[in-house]
């Protein structure tokens, strides 16, 4: 005799369930070890992702030491939640998503204040010396090929402005960390 199951007979499945599928994750892996007080484990966290996302935060937020800031904020953040963490999805979503939060957050707060950027060169005395950078940059030498650049890189920064904070996030994520977009 055969049995048939409907559809409406399976078993829908659980937040268990679904975190079970990502337990094969070693940073899954890594931060329930954290969570269970391994320092260590936080360590190895934060060693595989902080060039990442500074490199991330760079991009969306245009400016490095911003950047580095952040890094260091979703470190905090990450560490203050690692006794409720869940693991519902891969690690490196959630990290993602903590960042794209924060660089959000800084942008909308960057905006209200009036601050000013200085180069390096602009500080006065104790900066950098630009007639001493030019000979020690090897590219001025070829001043067309670094004017080139510089244009290239200004197209790409004004066309990655007119995406949205999400488009943003999700392109970076892929070219730079080489995501899939169901990752994303």
């Amino acid at each position: 005799m055969t049995t048939v199951v409907r559809e409406a007979d399976r078993p829908v499945p659980t937040t268990t369930d679904t975190s079970s599928s990502y337990l094969c994750d070693p940073d899954v892996q890594l931060m329930l070890r954290v969570q269970k007080g391994d320092e260590a484990a936080f360590s190895r966290l934060v060693s595989s992702y902080q060039d990442r996302l500074v490199s991330i935060l760079a991009n969306l937020v245009g400016n490095q030491e911003t950047a580095e800031d952040l890094t260091q904020e979703v470190f905090l953040r990450i560490y203050r939640a690692r006794n409720g963490y869940q693991p519902n999805a891969k690690f490196s979503t959630w990290v993602f998503r903590i960042a794209n939060n924060l660089a959000s957050n800084s942008r909308r707060s960057r905006g209200r204040r009036k601050e000013v950027q200085l180069k390096t060169e602009e500080s006065g005395p104790l900066g950098a010396r630009p007639a001493e950078q030019l000979l020690a940059d090897k590219s001025a030498l070829m001043p067309t090929r670094l004017l080139d650049r510089h244009e290239l890189q200004q197209h790409v920064r004004e066309a990655l402005e007119s995406l949205s904070e999400r488009q943003q996030m999700a392109l970076l994520l892929h070219k730079f960390e080489g995501m899939s977009y169901v990752d994303i």
